[in-house]
């Protein structure tokens, strides 16, 4: 350390404040970095790297990037997971004695990014973190870019998994015992571009979350947060707390409040369930287009888009609030003109969530104050047309949106219409608002005349034609005389530079009007950088009534946005219900429809219950519509409890508390898993997490397998969630094991449905509409016909099928039902079981051995599953005699 330069004595110093940090040392005009953060950066930033001498006999690794463009290289570092540390000057170059003193001033990390050009603005960008002690996760998580701050609690890893893609924050971070549990990392890393960072252990002591916490919130116990039950909630809340002061390095005024909620006031829908639906991304492109935001979203303002967001990913359970949503949208649109007004003064207002945290953080510039102006503005508008609802929801709206007059009436005051975007360089100000601002900025005025009269007094009496009194910031103002003229200049010029063609001079005169005119200009920068910071604060102080205007704001935003989708498509409100019936008349897809032509989109009815129709088995061809069908009863439910109008002509809808969908195949390789691991993972999470008051949407269980394995376990999950003791949940179950349509009848909540298919020769036609029945055929030949597969293939496929009918599985799995159903009513006598594992199916047998066989077979006590395995080994054992 000795050996290095004073400056790079004081780099180390720092950078070893910070080792998890790449750190950006200002010099001048440009940030530098050296050693290793030197050679990472110029990797990361495509950046040339350079050596600096240090005092070191090797040239330190060095690059820079300038100042002023300085957040495109922090956006580029920060969202490949790096944090960066910002030192600045901290005192003016001119007034230093030695070096100039420096400190950090803020930590970038993926989640505490404020650069709004990085950030979607209708996305919140949130932090995360988790704590795990006793068998409990602690999950705080907040937004510092709008102030959101969240608090709970949840007991196993599945539910945590849920709450992380619930939010899909940019960065984690957990204490140790969490890194210890085994969870997979490099997947959330990897696959959902989350940055995560384990903190020292005394982030989370007791004492440490506690006390900042109560610190913060100016309270003396954490009783009065409401949060005293919540031991791991509270220290995640702390500790997330504490790391957002090291990294912001301010007060973080903006964190108004902790709301803690509770996991079971909302629908849960899990990870599978959200990529199945594509509730907010498509499930391929991770596109918005093709989901149900981008059906939904009509908003005017970014602050409306993040909650519609955020209640499209959180559906209520509550049938009181779901109402009260429904209601405004009815009155909404009862009122259609008056909504509309409402939308076209939304249109101007810009993000006054993020732009009151800018200002609390004091990196608020002149035209975002404009910016705020032109939004509040539009506020008494917007509160008064709304004085025309009578519903509750909208009435509420209307009282916690405060038209904010006096933050409006002093930017009108105080900031010119079009001020520059630095706060260092003056013209900030409008004439009236400082009498001091005012005489310095006139002084300023008559200075320049007063130099343009000294120019032309001084060419006159000199008779040098094309003198010019000049300026720059090293030499001040000056008399520039070419060297043509040189011989006319008169004794009373002092030289002051020289020049390859050309002198500069002083004199008395332009030396004191120097004085007056740089003195008046400093002054006024000064001066009105000072004032421009009051009026920033004294906005700040006003941080709860913003926040909350700007909360009424977006839920204007958001239901007169689900107002107008509700108009254009033709949406019926839902009839909500707690009895457990969902009824849907002429259902649609709602982005299956705007996909394609409105009018060659086939709707279709939906009935489930809590008794004889609680299960649907669903039939039919691949691309007839199965999957779509099931899709839109859950998205109907779905926007149901979001309190949204849904596609059909009408809907009555049992609240559900959680909707389960296992649809497609994909394998996980990464993580060394089949598609039928992955498929079966996901039925045993639905079948252990599930309730009698969810709603299970499963597309062709089972097919990852062989027929008979995947028959089985189809057949096992019907049965299971058909019982009420074991769960009794309503369920659309499609699947081409055509033998299950066996089950109705025999089970007496289930019912058969199939999808039409008109056939034409050789060839069908999809009708797409879902009728009662069960389908005998799964057309699949027809279906690899559509597809293109060669014509060779068809017809030979067409002749193995015409082979293998004469064994056809389903009259086996018709006889073991009547033989063993419910409606049996002989039991034979129990014989010895017989080894089924000991025998071949390619062993030699005589008659009487089966004849034998079936006689020892306890009919009375096979379930259907063993019967139809029982039985199918006997037929080999007969083809194989014969």
């Amino acid at each position: 350390m000795s050996e290095l330069t004073p400056m790079m004595q004081k780099y180390m110093e720092t950078k070893q404040e910070y080792p998890d940090c790449i750190l950006f040392y200002r010099l001048g005009d440009f940030y530098e970095m050296f050693f290793e953060d030197a050679e990472i950066a110029s990797k990361e930033l495509e950046i040339t790297l350079t050596g600096k001498s240090c005092g070191l006999e090797e040239r330190a690794p060095m690059c820079g990037v300038p100042y002023h463009a300085v957040e495109s290289y922090l956006n580029k570092l920060v969202s490949k997971g790096h944090k960066v540390a910002i030192c600045e000057q901290v005192e003016d170059p001119k007034m230093a004695k030695g070096l100039v003193k420096r400190e950090v001033v803020r930590i970038v990390t993926p989640g505490t990014n404020l650069d709004t050009q990085a950030l979607d603005e209708t996305k919140n960008n949130y932090i995360m973190c988790i704590v795990y002690m006793q068998d409990r996760y602690g999950i705080s998580i907040a937004d510092v870019t709008t102030g959101d701050y969240y608090v709970t609690e949840v007991d196993t890893e599945r539910k945590l998994l849920d709450e992380i893609h619930k939010f899909a924050p940019s960065e984690i971070i957990c204490n140790e015992a969490f890194y210890m549990t085994g969870m997979d990392f490099e997947d959330l890393k990897h696959r959902l571009g989350i940055a995560i960072y384990s903190l020292d252990s005394w982030y989370f002591s007791d004492e440490t979350a506690k006390g900042i916490l109560m610190e913060h919130f100016k309270v003396k116990n954490l009783q009065g947060l409401g949060i005293q039950d919540y031991e791991s909630g509270t220290i995640a809340a702390g500790a997330l707390l504490k790391y957002l002061y090291e990294t912001q390095k301010n007060n973080l005024a903006n964190m108004t409040s902790l709301q803690l909620y509770i996991t079971g006031k909302y629908m849960i829908i899990d990870s599978s369930t959200r990529r199945n639906l594509e509730l907010v991304e498509t499930l391929r492109e991770k596109q918005k287009r093709g989901s149900l935001l981008w059906v939904l979203d009509k908003t005017k303002t970014a602050m409306g888009a993040r909650m519609l967001r955020s209640f499209v990913e959180q559906p209520l359970i509550d049938k009181e609030q779901i109402e009260q949503r429904l209601d405004a949208i009815e009155e909404l649109n009862q009122n259609a003109m008056t909504r509309e007004e409402i939308r076209e003064y939304l249109n101007p207002v810009y993000d006054l969530e993020r732009l009151i945290s800018r200002v609390t953080y004091q990196t608020a510039n002149p035209r975002d104050l404009i910016a705020f102006k032109s939004s509040l503005s539009m506020l008494p508008y917007i509160k008064n047309l709304l004085g025309e609802f009578k519903g509750t929801l909208l009435n509420e709206i209307r009282e916690e949106m405060d038209v904010l007059s006096d933050i409006n009436d002093l930017i009108e005051r105080s900031i010119i219409e079009e001020p520059p975007i630095s706060v260092r360089d003056g013209g900030i100000l409008k004439e009236g608002y400082n009498e001091e601002v005012d005489r310095l900025r006139h002084a300023k005025t008559e200075g320049k005349t007063w130099l343009m009269e000294l120019e032309t007094k001084e060419r006159e009496k000199t008779g040098i034609k094309n003198l010019r009194i000049k300026y720059n910031k090293v030499f001040g103002y000056y008399l520039e005389v070419t060297n043509s003229y040189k011989n006319l200049v008169p004794d009373y010029y002092t030289r002051k530079q020289t020049l390859a063609n050309a002198e500069r001079y002083i004199t008395p005169e332009l030396k004191e009007l120097e004085d007056i005119i740089l003195g008046a200009e400093d002054k006024l920068i000064s001066l009105e950088y000072e004032l421009y910071r009051e009026i920033r604060d004294t906005i700040a102080a006003e941080v709860l009534r913003i926040q909350k205007t700007a909360k009424a704001v977006a839920k204007i935003d958001v239901f007169a946005s689900l107002a107008l989708v509700a108009e254009r498509n033709n949406y019926c409100r839902p009839v909500i219900n707690e009895n457990g019936v969902i009824y849907i008349k002429n259902g649609r897809h709602p982005v299956v429809e705007k996909m394609i032509s409105n009018d060659m989109f086939v709707s279709n009815d939906t009935y489930l219950d809590n008794g004889k129709k609680r299960i649907s088995i669903i039939t039919g061809p691949n691309m007839a519509g199965k999957s779509t069908y099931m899709r839109q009863t859950a998205l109907i439910v779905l926007m149901a409890q979001v309190g949204s109008f849904v596609p059909a002509e009408s809907a009555k809808i049992g609240i559900v508390d959680r909707i389960f969908t296992r649809v497609g195949a994909s394998d996980d390789l990464a993580s060394g898993q089949s598609t039928f691991m992955v498929e079966m993972t996901e039925v045993a999470n639905i079948l252990r997490n599930a309730t009698s008051n969810s709603l299970l949407v499963l597309d062709e269980i089972g097919r990852g397998t062989s027929t008979f394995d995947g028959l089985s376990i189809a057949w096992a999950v019907v049965e299971h969630i058909s019982n009420p003791k074991l769960l009794g949940a309503k369920t659309l179950f499609a699947t081409h094991y055509h033998e299950l349509t066996e089950l109705e009848g025999k089970l007496n909540n289930v019912n058969n449905y199939c999808i039409a298919v008109k056939e034409k020769g050789d060839d069908i036609v999809f009708l797409r509409k879902i009728v009662p029945g069960g389908a005998d055929r799964s057309y699949g030949i027809q279906v690899a016909k559509l597809a293109g597969v060669p014509e060779s293939v068809i017809e030979r496929a067409k002749v193995i099928a015409e082979e293998l009918s004469a064994n056809d599985i389903t009259e086996v799995a018709s006889s073991i039902m009547a033989d063993t159903g419910a409606t049996s009513k002989k039991k034979p006598e129990r014989l010895d079981e017989v080894d089924l594992t000991q025998m071949s199916l390619f062993d030699t047998v005589k008659d009487d051995d089966i004849i034998e066989e079936i006689k020892e077979i306890d009919l009375g006590n096979l379930t259907p599953i063993d019967a139809l395995n029982k039985l199918y080994q006997l037929q080999n054992k007969i083809k194989n005699r014969w």
